[in-house]
């Protein structure tokens, strides 16, 4: 059982080869980056620091690049972001992958009520059509925080499944794709309780299934927006449209998770 960082790391069984180990300097993300005010404040008070772990790339791992008009991964990084604060990670990933052009497997990692948590965030980037010195950000997938010394039979699958050994070795594109069809897999499990992947591999079934959890998030939205007009409402014709309402969203909110 993966009860540490640790211990994940040894999991993940990447070659020594690809060992970089490395600080990255928070002065990479000022230079580099688009950062705006409440970025520059995550930066300076919610990182503890940042550390280059892996490089993984043709010459230290038996990956080939791939390139093609829309993208280019000749090489996959791995980081580990220590935070003080692990309430807005989002935000700190997302200046993160503004900031260096490679694609990236960021491991974060913070202490949550007491106990040692990580979380994986990884995000697709193409090539700027407009300006290909530039790349822009596509879908992120972000597993959500998992309690090492408190996991739920799912969330010890997706660890597992995280062994480099056991991914797509084709290429980086497909190899990251088998990353994030991990990642939407955990957060479909968050609702279904299994930790399923797609025996094909089809990364449309991933897309499907991230399409699915984004109407989710939408709809738990309506959701909440629904039941605080409810407790303001006193006309007996508007509950009953409201309520009605809520049902329907409810009955699709079941036929969704049903369907993960």
């Amino acid at each position: 059982m993966i009860q540490s960082f640790d211990d994940f790391l040894e999991h993940l069984d990447i070659p020594n080869s690809c060992r970089l180990d490395k600080p990255v300097f928070k002065k990479l993300f000022l230079d580099h980056g688009v950062l705006d005010a409440t970025d520059k404040k995550c930066l300076k008070d919610d990182i503890a620091r940042v550390r280059w772990l892996y490089t993984l790339k043709p010459s230290t791992i038996n990956i080939a690049a791939y390139g093609d008009d829309i993208r280019e991964y000749p090489e996959v990084a791995v980081l580990h972001v220590e935070l003080n604060n692990p309430n807005r990670v989002s935000r700190i990933a997302h200046f993160i992958n503004r900031s260096i052009p490679y694609p990236l497997v960021l491991l974060f990692t913070s202490e949550i009520d007491g106990g040692n948590s990580m979380s994986v965030s990884l995000a697709d980037k193409r090539i700027n059509q407009a300006d290909k010195e530039k790349w822009v950000l596509e879908d992120s997938v972000n597993s959500g925080w998992l309690n090492f010394a408190d996991q739920s039979s799912p969330e010890g699958d997706f660890l597992n499944s995280l062994k480099v050994t056991a991914l797509p070795s084709t290429d980086f594109w497909r190899f990251y794709q088998a990353l994030i069809e991990r990642v939407i897999a955990i957060n479909c499990a968050t609702h279904s309780g299994d930790f399923r992947l797609d025996v094909h591999g089809s990364s449309d079934r991933g897309a499907e299934r991230l399409e699915k959890l984004r109407e989710l998030e939408k709809l738990d939205v309506e959701k909440t927006e629904l039941a605080n007009k409810l407790k303001k409402q006193k006309q007996m014709g508007w509950q009953v449209e409201l309520n009605t309402k809520v049902k329907n969203i409810n009955d699709r909110i079941a036929e969704i998770k049903g369907s993960l």
